[in-house]
């Protein structure tokens, strides 16, 4: 599993406060304990008035780097901003990221297209989030040609289904286990990913829904995923769940973890 570290983003109000009083101590301890926990990628997303964004981000960036060598996760609604973040880091990571709404795709995939960097595609375009999972795989097909056109390789793409809020959804998460199920058919090489805690809103006790989700996504095919990798027993169930799925061998992955406390005894 991809761990995308989900921290440190300024949505949350610990760390908007840190970012509006220029904390850069509390920015690198987030950078630090996320690397230590086995994040992939740390995401870094200013959520400022579009003004400072880049700067922002900039700033940011910096102190992560300065803590630790996990890649980058550069974050930000706007395309513009991806692009332009992505001068700042010292190594390829991942733009967070792109779909069909407007030309997100032409502004970020030419600026990717022969390098290293990984990206995450929304299924959404200029329509909204769509309703059912034909039209998930329709704006799927449209990102793929996109990533064609600029010979991205597939293997480079983190493609995010929407998972939306189960206290609304008509028929659990099915609906997303079959587009995830379908994209890996297509594409094997392909990474499908997502926000485990976006399943709960509006539900108590969050983290037994957003840890069955995971445990079922993965088993379809998720493969990454944006996540708090401090959460000890969400991390456990990721690798117990590698483990049980056969993809780590002789669960030495998951024994290694657990001697390295990435993750906790159940209590």
């Amino acid at each position: 599993m991809i761990i995308i570290g989900e921290k440190i983003n300024g949505a949350i109000p610990s760390v908007g406060e840190a970012i509006e009083k220029k904390d850069a101590a509390f920015i690198r301890e987030l950078a630090r304990t996320q690397a230590q926990a086995g994040a992939d990628f740390i995401d870094v997303c200013a959520s400022t008035d579009v003004a400072v964004e880049l700067e922002t981000m900039k700033w940011l960036i910096d102190l992560v780097q300065a803590e630790t060598h996990t890649p980058i996760a550069v974050d930000s609604p706007s395309a513009e901003i991806c692009a332009a973040a992505i001068a700042f880091c010292n190594k390829p990571g991942l733009v967070n990221s792109v779909s069909m709404e407007g030309g997100k795709t032409d502004v970020v995939f030419p600026v990717i297209a022969d390098t290293d960097w990984h990206c995450a595609a929304l299924l959404c375009d200029d329509t909204g989030i769509p309703k059912s999972g034909q039209q998930r795989l329709d704006i799927f097909a449209a990102i793929m040609e996109k990533a064609k056109q600029y010979n991205i390789d597939p293997a480079r793409l983190h493609i995010d289904p929407l998972v939306e809020m189960l206290c609304t959804a008509e028929d659990g998460i099915n609906v997303i286990l079959d587009v995830i199920r379908k994209i890996k058919q297509q594409y094997p090489t392909i990474h499908v990913t997502g926000g485990a805690s976006n399943i709960s809103f509006n539900l108590p006790a969050r983290k037994f829904v957003n840890q069955a989700f995971l445990v079922l996504a993965m088993g379809a095919g998720m493969d990454s995923a944006i996540i708090n990798p401090l959460h000890k027993h969400m991390m456990g169930l990721i690798y117990a769940t590698e483990a049980l799925k056969g993809t780590d061998e002789y669960c030495i992955e998951y024994i290694n973890a657990y001697r390295e406390g990435l993750f906790g005894p159940l209590r």
